[in-house]
């Protein structure tokens, strides 16, 4: 069980990324022994439901579904994961380890008086997502998870096509010690503002957007704590004691995505007891931003299913 405490609303400038009209809080919660920043919306005696932010964002990434979701009945927790933002950055690889990521949601789900929620993910986000599905699947009532590939499917891949290790040769680079810090660094984080426009449709990104991003890269400790993930997911490979998804899964694909091949989404959805893939044609790796409406109308279908 973790602790919670708020922090200030202007601080976090929601006023300006959510509609004024959601009760959206600032919160800092203690768990699994690191403090999260944690935007938490809605009824406390709703459904809960988890938004898990990927790399390079933070909670901003779902900024346009917190409302729909709130008004449709759920209370949503959308946390900064570890290393990202405003929350605490511990040192070390070790730290950030799948499997602790994992954690870090049961105990925030834990944080309100849940035993388990429905939990969303994209990209990185969804690599814990399916990872703590496998190895907690008390704590995920329904899973939805968001060009991110199961880990048994992204292993045999890399294997088996060429063409996805071709795609994957970021991560390889990222392994390196001090040198993606500088890179990622240089020139007002140009190299990870770019990772984001030309990998995604014109004009998905705003210069408001890429200021918030840029503002979150530049705090002390975020590049090392966000590269980590990366460093630490080929030091500690994920191995979970099961790797099929018992919780009904819904799977996410915009098909156009730069770095991960389509045939990933219809092999990460083969590992799910009861699964819906939705594929998207013409929508890049940037889901939650390129079609916001059609995802968040995706994610309620999902959240209703009885």
């Amino acid at each position: 069980m973790g602790t919670n405490t708020r922090a200030t609303v202007a601080d976090t400038k929601l006023e300006s990324a959510i509609p004024s009209a959601v009760d959206a809080e600032s919160t800092r919660r203690t768990v699994n022994g690191v403090e999260l920043h944690v935007v938490t919306a809605g009824d406390r005696a709703d459904p809960l439901l988890v938004l898990l932010h990927g790399f390079p964002e933070y909670w901003y990434e779902w900024r346009t579904q917190i409302a729909p979701l709130v008004d449709a009945g759920y209370r949503v927790l959308v946390p900064d994961q570890r290393g990202y933002n405003r929350s605490e950055k511990p040192d070390g690889v070790r730290a950030y380890r799948t499997a602790e990521l994992a954690r870090d949601v049961v105990a925030l789900i834990a944080t309100e008086g849940r035993d388990a929620a429905h939990v969303v993910g994209h990209d990185w986000g969804g690599i814990v997502a399916w990872d703590l599905a496998c190895r907690f699947p008390g704590a995920v009532d329904r899973l939805t998870v968001v060009n991110a590939p199961h880990p048994t499917a992204y292993r045999r891949q890399l294997l088996s096509n060429p063409e996805q290790l071709r795609r994957s040769w970021y991560a390889v680079c990222f392994q390196l010690p001090w040198l993606p810090e500088f890179a990622c660094r240089y020139d007002e984080y140009r190299l990870l503002e770019r990772a984001l426009r030309e990998t995604a449709a014109p004009g998905t990104f705003s210069e408001t957007d890429l200021a918030r991003y840029r503002q979150s890269w530049d705090r002390t400790g975020a590049l090392t704590g966000m590269l980590n993930w990366y460093r630490a997911a080929t030091r500690y490979p994920p191995n979970p004691a099961i790797d099929r998804v018992a919780a009904p899964t819904l799977v996410v694909w915009g098909e156009d995505d730069s770095a991960l091949v389509p045939a990933l989404a219809v092999d990460s959805a083969a590992f799910c007891a009861e699964r819906r893939l939705e594929m998207l044609p013409g929508v890049s790796h940037w889901v939650p931003h390129e079609e916001p409406e059609r995802l968040t109308e995706l994610l309620l279908e999902h959240a209703r299913v009885a």
